[in-house]
């Protein structure tokens, strides 16, 4: 069903440029604004310029982040910083890494490649997550003055049989062509596989998947868009030109290093806000439990009480004292009762019950008032969750678990799409490690 090919990767030059740490970035939409200085300061030459340019005051329609990302772009090809792979190739991408406190090493290893776009209504291609039009704007604008791919969409297919997962582990067997550290301390591999034999094994077995985006679902569709406009500028046929497809970093849902984070909520600004009211309507549909904290981190103690979820739907409702309510979900009758028109596998997702039984309809913070983020801000971590309410910035916060890929995946499968902001891979794919150039 999917088509993904191996193509000629736009690199940089690793004669110039031993360790790419200097010149790599995140991914563009979790970079601050002082990260972004701190990556234009770090290297002339760091990936930011082109992916997540900075905005200057005397900025105009001819000057502008976009202009001189396409400006940078061209020259940096001129002058060899960027250079283009020799021959087509499959990229095995791998991210050592810790989490947390934990010593344990974990590995993630995935394939970079390119994938033939499809609308989302042929179930090849899958989202799973709502998007806002003004990241897609920025995208679009991007990918017009560059006509490139700049970073890859983090998807995930599956792979029960681990045929593909044994050619990835048998290609990267050896010594990696790329090899850095990020400031994360997570550790980046990267083997070029030009081997034509193994990229027909590898493209044959992706024939019969499907593909789910994981991470970069505006990306995707700035790419329909891009594509859109394109056909109508020159009239070519699907799958003719460079821009029928789109730059993905390839994950198996078997992968033992794939993790899937929660995305805490924060409330603020609303008028009347009263924590013995809202408790006492949550009662209804919610056990609810008062916790005194006693010694340690209350992030982590919250956290730790969470994870010890099974099946119950369960939820952590801080209010900036020494305590926390522990909300849990008497019967998934409340929630089937309130949405009619959605499957069960998007009604019973830990967001969609808080979402629907606790912020629209006891705080008043519908669809629209979360998009806009007029009343409600998201964060991963916990501890801003936590810190920034006991600061008085926020009201309230509401700490989740983290979904888990089987419910993405299901939901899916309905071809529904989870609330913004309803997961959080990590770690996130490395910018600037392979690019494709239109």
């Amino acid at each position: 069903m999917a088509k993904v090919i191996p193509f000629q990767g736009l690199r940089y030059n690793t004669e110039k440029f031993k360790d790419l740490e200097k010149v790599t970035a995140p991914p563009y939409d979790i970079v601050t604004p002082a990260e972004q200085q701190e990556l234009y300061n770090q290297d002339e030459y760091n990936i930011i310029r082109l992916d997540y340019g900075m905005d200057f005051e005397n900025d105009d329609e001819e000057n502008n982040k976009y202009t001189r990302s396409g400006v940078y772009l061209k020259k940096w090809i001129e002058e060899q910083v960027l250079v283009l792979e020799e021959k087509p190739a499959f990229y095995i991408y791998e991210q050592i890494f810790s989490l947390g406190n934990d010593a344990a090493k974990h590995s993630l290893k995935g394939i970079i490649s390119l994938v033939q776009l499809e609308e989302f209504a042929s179930g090849i291609i899958l989202p799973h997550e709502e998007t806002i039009s003004k990241a897609k704007k920025d995208r679009l604008d991007l990918m017009r003055t560059t006509e490139a791919n700049l970073s890859q969409i983090y998807s995930i297919y599956e792979d029960d049989d681990k045929k593909i997962a044994s050619i990835v582990a048998a290609c990267s067997d050896g010594t990696p062509d790329i090899s850095f550290q990020t400031k994360e301390n997570v550790i980046e591999n990267i083997w070029v596989i030009t081997d034509p034999g193994v990229l027909t094994e590898i493209s044959a077995m992706f024939e019969e998947k499907k593909i789910l985006i994981a991470d970069g679902h505006h990306r995707y569709e700035t790419a329909l868009n891009y594509r859109r406009e394109m056909r109508e500028k020159d009239g070519s046929a699907v799958g003719t030109k460079s821009y029928d497809y789109v730059m993905m970093y390839l994950v198996s849902m078997s992968d033992s290093g794939l993790f899937v984070f929660p995305t805490h909520r924060m409330v603020k600004d609303l008028r009347d806000f009263d924590e013995t009211i809202l408790v006492g309507f949550l009662t209804d549909q919610f056990t609810v439990a008062k916790i005194v904290f006693t010694e340690g981190d209350y992030a982590d103690i919250i956290a730790d009480r969470l994870s010890q979820t099974v099946s119950e739907k369960l939820f952590a409702l801080y209010t900036g004292k020494d305590y926390y309510y522990l909300l849990q979900l008497k019967n998934l009758d409340f929630i089937d009762e309130e949405i009619h028109d959605k499957s069960k596998a998007y009604k019973h997702l830990d967001v969609t019950i808080l979402h629907t039984l606790i912020l629209e309809k006891y705080l008043g913070i519908d669809e629209e008032n979360m998009k806009a983020q007029k009343n409600l801000v998201y964060t991963r971590s916990a501890h801003e969750a936590i810190s920034a309410v006991q600061a008085g910035e926020y009201q309230c916060s509401f700490l989740m678990n983290p979904p888990k890929v089987s419910d993405i995946q299901e939901v899916s499968r309905q071809n529904e799409k989870m609330p913004q902001k309803s997961t959080y891979f990590w770690p996130k794919p490395v910018t600037g490690i392979v690019m494709n150039k239109f």
